[in-house]
């Protein structure tokens, strides 16, 4: 339908998008499974608020929750892109290792991809539909910038743009992935040196809010309410219970949102 079209067409980077977070739908058809699970999920919002509310006047609401139920779901991709991109970020130093050591074993580059295919769960898909283009007769440096055009990860595009332009002058392919793995492990260190930084006012900003403030908090508001006769109910103190909750999980949320995708442990 045109509106579906109209709406992908102003999306500009959406076709990009999902060819990155590995969706196989084009943009309009995106757009009209996004725009009919909005209107899904107001229609059963709106029936639950108006089940406990009795109040007609909650079909008003509907419009704001379609419009910010739609542009949730639009960046479902942006979160399957991003989690693409972390599993890679674990995975890129153990598998350019892992190509190296191939390599140096004289392993032929393709059976080398075919390798790292099976043993890497977010790297190895990438090189897996590599060998799987090539083994269908494409050219393996066509091959490979099909996949950097795709490929979310900035660090996987400097592996494969290392290898790419090996092939085309002939240079040696091991000495090139061990520069571009010198450069992405500094990278990863600075990046773990700066989460260690941004975790010291996200440790005093835990201290305050979620465990000294509720403490003394609760405690006075207990006092002050026993001296001017306030009973505090069960809810009151569920509503303060649940509060503190929320701000607990809100911190590990952005803790863990702010953590480098790093693995220590290898691959």
């Amino acid at each position: 339908m045109l509106i579906y079209r109209s709406i992908a067409n102003s999306f500009q980077s959406l076709n990009v998008k999902l060819q990155q977070a590995r969706v196989t739908d084009d943009p309009e058809y995106y757009v009209k499974k996004t725009f009919m699970t909005a209107i899904y999920a107001t229609f059963g919002l709106t029936l639950i608020l108006f089940a406990f509310t009795k109040a007609w006047q909650v079909i008003f609401l509907a419009p704001f929750v379609f419009i910010v139920g739609f542009f949730y779901f639009v960046r479902y991709v942006d979160y399957r892109i991003e989690k693409i991109n972390k599993g890679i970020s674990r995975e890129i130093v153990f598998a350019g290792r892992f190509l190296i050591i191939e390599l140096e074993s004289g392993v032929p580059l393709y059976n080398t991809f075919e390798n790292l295919g099976r043993n890497y769960r977010f790297v190895g898909i990438y090189f897996q539909e590599i060998a799987e283009k090539v083994k269908l007769g494409t050219a393996f440096e066509d091959a490979i910038n099909e996949t950097i055009e795709v490929t979310p990860s900035s660090d996987l595009r400097r592996i494969l743009w290392q290898i790419l332009n090996a092939l085309k002058t002939g240079a040696n392919i091991q000495k090139s992935l061990e520069s571009a793995l010198d450069q992405i492990v500094e990278e990863q260190q600075i990046a773990v040196k700066e989460y260690g930084r941004k975790l010291n006012p996200l440790a005093m900003f835990y201290m305050m809010i979620a465990i000294i403030v509720p403490s003394l908090g609760v405690t006075m508001l207990v006092i002050m309410a026993t001296f001017i006769g306030v009973q505090l109910d069960l809810f009151i103190l569920l509503a303060i219970a649940a509060f503190i909750g929320f701000v607990q999980f809100m911190f590990l949320a952005i803790v863990r949102s702010n953590r480098p995708a790093v693995d220590i442990e290898g691959g």
